[in-house]
Protein backbone atom coordinates (compact mmCIF):
# COMPACT_ATOMS: atom_id res chain seq x y z
CA UNK A 1 0.00 0.00 0.00
CA UNK A 2 1.42 2.92 -0.86
CA UNK A 3 1.49 6.64 1.43
CA UNK A 4 -1.29 7.86 -0.88
CA UNK A 5 -3.39 4.97 -0.13
CA UNK A 6 -3.15 5.88 3.55
CA UNK A 7 -4.29 9.43 2.92
CA UNK A 8 -7.88 8.15 1.73
CA UNK A 9 -10.58 8.49 4.14
CA UNK A 10 -12.34 4.91 4.63
CA UNK A 11 -16.59 5.11 4.25
CA UNK A 12 -19.36 3.02 5.48
CA UNK A 13 -22.11 3.16 3.12
CA UNK A 14 -25.85 2.06 4.05
CA UNK A 15 -28.10 1.15 1.57
CA UNK A 16 -31.85 2.12 0.61
CA UNK A 17 -34.51 -0.11 1.80
CA UNK A 18 -35.06 -2.99 -0.54
CA UNK A 19 -31.58 -2.61 -1.57
CA UNK A 20 -28.58 -4.69 -0.47
CA UNK A 21 -24.95 -3.71 -0.38
CA UNK A 22 -23.86 -5.12 -3.59
CA UNK A 23 -27.03 -3.40 -5.56
CA UNK A 24 -26.08 -0.26 -3.83
CA UNK A 25 -22.48 -0.74 -4.60
CA UNK A 26 -22.91 -1.43 -8.22
CA UNK A 27 -25.84 1.85 -8.32
CA UNK A 28 -23.00 4.21 -6.97
CA UNK A 29 -20.40 3.13 -9.30
CA UNK A 30 -20.29 6.83 -10.98
CA UNK A 31 -19.95 8.65 -7.51
CA UNK A 32 -17.28 6.15 -6.34
CA UNK A 33 -15.07 6.34 -9.06
CA UNK A 34 -15.24 10.64 -9.27
CA UNK A 35 -14.29 10.26 -5.45
CA UNK A 36 -11.85 7.73 -5.72
CA UNK A 37 -8.72 9.60 -5.08
CA UNK A 38 -10.17 10.72 -1.85
CA UNK A 39 -11.72 7.95 -0.09
CA UNK A 40 -12.84 4.36 -0.60
CA UNK A 41 -16.00 2.85 0.33
CA UNK A 42 -17.00 -0.05 1.71
CA UNK A 43 -20.81 -1.05 1.36
CA UNK A 44 -22.18 -3.36 3.94
CA UNK A 45 -26.11 -5.40 3.73
CA UNK A 46 -28.53 -4.75 6.24
CA UNK A 47 -29.71 -8.40 7.82
CA UNK A 48 -33.59 -7.69 7.62
CA UNK A 49 -35.10 -9.41 4.80
CA UNK A 50 -37.89 -7.05 3.05
CA UNK A 51 -40.89 -9.07 2.14
CA UNK A 52 -40.70 -8.96 -2.16
CA UNK A 53 -43.70 -7.46 -3.49
CA UNK A 54 -45.09 -7.52 -7.03
CA UNK A 55 -45.00 -3.96 -7.80
CA UNK A 56 -41.82 -2.48 -7.38
CA UNK A 57 -41.47 0.73 -4.92
CA UNK A 58 -39.59 2.66 -2.89
CA UNK A 59 -35.27 2.20 -4.03
CA UNK A 60 -36.11 -1.19 -4.98
CA UNK A 61 -33.85 -3.33 -7.76
CA UNK A 62 -36.62 -5.53 -8.45
CA UNK A 63 -35.67 -9.29 -7.84
CA UNK A 64 -36.07 -10.32 -4.54
CA UNK A 65 -37.61 -7.81 -1.46
CA UNK A 66 -33.86 -6.45 -0.76
CA UNK A 67 -32.61 -5.63 3.30
CA UNK A 68 -34.21 -2.70 5.16
CA UNK A 69 -33.05 -1.10 8.46
CA UNK A 70 -36.24 -1.58 10.01
CA UNK A 71 -39.93 -1.72 9.69
CA UNK A 72 -42.51 1.13 10.44
CA UNK A 73 -45.46 -1.95 10.83
CA UNK A 74 -45.50 -5.25 12.07
CA UNK A 75 -45.72 -6.83 9.16
CA UNK A 76 -42.60 -6.47 7.51
CA UNK A 77 -43.24 -2.77 5.83
CA UNK A 78 -41.62 0.34 5.91
CA UNK A 79 -43.09 3.32 4.55
CA UNK A 80 -41.19 6.60 5.39
CA UNK A 81 -44.38 8.90 6.31
CA UNK A 82 -46.07 6.33 9.13
CA UNK A 83 -45.87 7.50 12.42
CA UNK A 84 -45.85 4.51 14.36
CA UNK A 85 -44.93 2.92 17.69
CA UNK A 86 -42.97 0.41 15.64
CA UNK A 87 -39.39 -0.07 14.81
CA UNK A 88 -39.25 -3.41 14.23
CA UNK A 89 -35.87 -5.25 13.47
CA UNK A 90 -34.01 -1.66 14.48
CA UNK A 91 -32.11 -3.38 17.47
CA UNK A 92 -31.12 -5.96 14.95
CA UNK A 93 -29.77 -3.65 12.49
CA UNK A 94 -27.84 -1.69 14.95
CA UNK A 95 -26.39 -4.79 16.16
CA UNK A 96 -25.02 -5.95 12.84
CA UNK A 97 -23.57 -2.60 12.21
CA UNK A 98 -21.79 -2.23 14.84
CA UNK A 99 -20.55 -5.90 14.50
CA UNK A 100 -19.30 -4.99 10.90
CA UNK A 101 -17.93 -1.76 12.01
CA UNK A 102 -15.95 -4.28 15.16
CA UNK A 103 -14.69 -6.33 12.35
CA UNK A 104 -14.14 -3.91 9.18
CA UNK A 105 -13.63 -0.82 10.83
CA UNK A 106 -12.69 2.06 12.22
CA UNK A 107 -13.78 4.08 9.55
CA UNK A 108 -14.11 7.83 9.14
CA UNK A 109 -17.34 8.67 8.30
CA UNK A 110 -20.54 7.25 7.08
CA UNK A 111 -22.81 7.71 4.00
CA UNK A 112 -26.60 6.89 3.88
CA UNK A 113 -28.80 6.44 1.33
CA UNK A 114 -32.69 6.90 1.91
CA UNK A 115 -33.79 4.97 4.73
CA UNK A 116 -29.99 4.06 5.45
CA UNK A 117 -29.69 7.78 5.23
CA UNK A 118 -32.60 7.76 8.50
CA UNK A 119 -30.62 5.21 10.19
CA UNK A 120 -27.46 7.32 10.21
CA UNK A 121 -29.07 10.04 11.34
CA UNK A 122 -30.29 7.52 14.45
CA UNK A 123 -26.46 6.43 14.57
CA UNK A 124 -25.60 10.47 14.76
CA UNK A 125 -28.33 10.47 17.35
CA UNK A 126 -26.67 7.68 19.36
CA UNK A 127 -22.81 9.10 19.10
CA UNK A 128 -24.39 12.75 20.24
CA UNK A 129 -25.49 11.01 23.39
CA UNK A 130 -22.78 8.66 24.21
CA UNK A 131 -24.53 5.63 23.42
CA UNK A 132 -22.42 4.04 20.69
CA UNK A 133 -19.60 1.56 20.78
CA UNK A 134 -17.95 2.99 17.69
CA UNK A 135 -17.29 6.31 16.61
CA UNK A 136 -17.07 8.41 13.06
CA UNK A 137 -15.70 11.82 12.48
CA UNK A 138 -18.21 12.57 9.58
CA UNK A 139 -21.83 11.64 8.23
CA UNK A 140 -23.18 12.11 4.42
CA UNK A 141 -26.99 11.84 3.51
CA UNK A 142 -28.69 11.49 0.11
CA UNK A 143 -32.56 11.68 -0.27
CA UNK A 144 -32.39 10.92 3.93
CA UNK A 145 -35.42 11.79 6.24
CA UNK A 146 -36.03 11.72 9.61
CA UNK A 147 -37.73 8.71 11.17
CA UNK A 148 -41.29 9.00 11.78
CA UNK A 149 -40.91 6.52 14.70
CA UNK A 150 -42.17 7.25 17.77
CA UNK A 151 -39.35 4.97 20.05
CA UNK A 152 -36.44 7.18 17.58
CA UNK A 153 -37.66 10.60 18.21
CA UNK A 154 -35.58 10.18 21.60
CA UNK A 155 -32.24 10.30 19.36
CA UNK A 156 -33.25 13.98 17.89
CA UNK A 157 -33.48 15.46 21.12
CA UNK A 158 -29.75 16.96 21.05
CA UNK A 159 -28.61 18.59 18.06
CA UNK A 160 -26.33 16.72 15.98
CA UNK A 161 -22.64 18.43 15.85
CA UNK A 162 -20.76 16.29 13.52
CA UNK A 163 -20.02 18.03 10.41
CA UNK A 164 -22.27 16.56 7.59
CA UNK A 165 -23.43 17.09 3.70
CA UNK A 166 -26.53 16.21 2.69
CA UNK A 167 -27.66 15.67 -0.75
CA UNK A 168 -31.33 15.54 -2.14
CA UNK A 169 -33.39 16.12 -5.48
CA UNK A 170 -36.07 18.57 -6.39
CA UNK A 171 -37.81 15.98 -8.42
CA UNK A 172 -37.55 13.08 -5.58
CA UNK A 173 -41.06 11.38 -5.75
CA UNK A 174 -39.36 8.39 -2.74
CA UNK A 175 -38.29 10.94 -0.08
CA UNK A 176 -39.20 14.47 -1.19
CA UNK A 177 -37.27 17.38 -0.61
CA UNK A 178 -39.00 19.00 2.25
CA UNK A 179 -38.57 15.68 3.87
CA UNK A 180 -34.87 15.98 3.70
CA UNK A 181 -35.27 19.63 4.02
CA UNK A 182 -37.17 19.02 7.45
CA UNK A 183 -34.09 16.21 8.28
CA UNK A 184 -31.84 19.96 7.88
CA UNK A 185 -32.75 21.21 11.57
CA UNK A 186 -31.27 18.20 13.52
CA UNK A 187 -27.99 19.48 12.47
CA UNK A 188 -25.74 22.55 13.97
CA UNK A 189 -24.39 23.33 11.00
CA UNK A 190 -25.82 20.95 7.69
CA UNK A 191 -23.49 21.17 4.64
CA UNK A 192 -26.27 21.29 1.68
CA UNK A 193 -25.81 19.68 -1.92
CA UNK A 194 -29.35 20.13 -4.01
CA UNK A 195 -29.30 18.80 -7.44
CA UNK A 196 -32.72 18.80 -10.03
CA UNK A 197 -32.42 15.25 -10.31
CA UNK A 198 -34.22 12.77 -8.43
CA UNK A 199 -33.86 9.49 -6.15
CA UNK A 200 -30.29 8.74 -6.75
CA UNK A 201 -26.62 9.68 -5.25
CA UNK A 202 -25.94 12.18 -8.15
CA UNK A 203 -22.10 11.85 -10.00
CA UNK A 204 -21.66 14.33 -12.49
CA UNK A 205 -19.24 16.95 -12.54
CA UNK A 206 -21.58 19.69 -11.31
CA UNK A 207 -21.42 18.10 -7.51
CA UNK A 208 -17.66 16.52 -7.75
CA UNK A 209 -16.66 20.27 -5.96
CA UNK A 210 -19.02 19.80 -2.98
CA UNK A 211 -17.88 16.35 -2.27
CA UNK A 212 -14.35 16.98 -2.45
CA UNK A 213 -14.34 19.94 -0.58
CA UNK A 214 -16.19 18.26 1.77
CA UNK A 215 -13.87 15.40 2.32
CA UNK A 216 -10.68 17.29 1.63
CA UNK A 217 -11.94 19.52 4.99
CA UNK A 218 -12.60 16.23 6.73
CA UNK A 219 -9.46 14.34 5.74
CA UNK A 220 -7.17 17.71 6.93
CA UNK A 221 -9.42 17.05 10.45
CA UNK A 222 -8.02 13.56 10.38
CA UNK A 223 -4.46 14.64 10.16
CA UNK A 224 -4.57 17.33 12.75
CA UNK A 225 -6.20 15.63 15.42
Amino acid sequence: MGSGENTKLRVLCLHGYRQTGKTFREKTGAFRKLLKKHAEFECMTSPLKVPAVEAIDGDSDGGDGGSGWWFSQPNDYFKAQDESQCVKGYEESLRAIEEFVAEHGPFDGLLGFSQGGAMLGLLCGLQQQGKLPFSFRFAIFASAFRSRSLPHQALYSQKIKLPTLHVYGLQDKVIEAPMSEEFLEYFSDPQTLVHPGGHFLPATGAQKAAYVTFLERMATQNTSD
